[in-house]
């Protein structure tokens, strides 16, 4: 995985968590830090193409991935 921007760190961590206990947590903190750099390049220069696009998979996926968590259901 290619870790161009620093919000990708926390969403590597989260995509790639195999601990179905963290995982809800770790799509939090990399919401969170992709969340940060969206306000930081609302008010900068909205970045490059490429990194805006990375941002729209990486939500996208932490989206998939947190429905994904929603629908397991813990077993009896």
């Amino acid at each position: 995985m290619n870790l161009d921007y620093e919000w990708q760190h926390p969403y590597a961590v989260a995509v790639l968590e195999t601990d179905r206990s963290r995982l809800s947590q770790r799509i939090a903190e990399a919401h969170t830090a992709i969340q940060a750099r969206v306000e930081e390049l609302s008010q900068d220069h909205q970045g490059t193409p490429e990194e805006q696009m990375a941002i729209e998979f990486a939500l996208h996926a932490l989206k998939l991935l947190s429905q994904e968590v929603a629908d397991v259901k813990p077993r009896s």
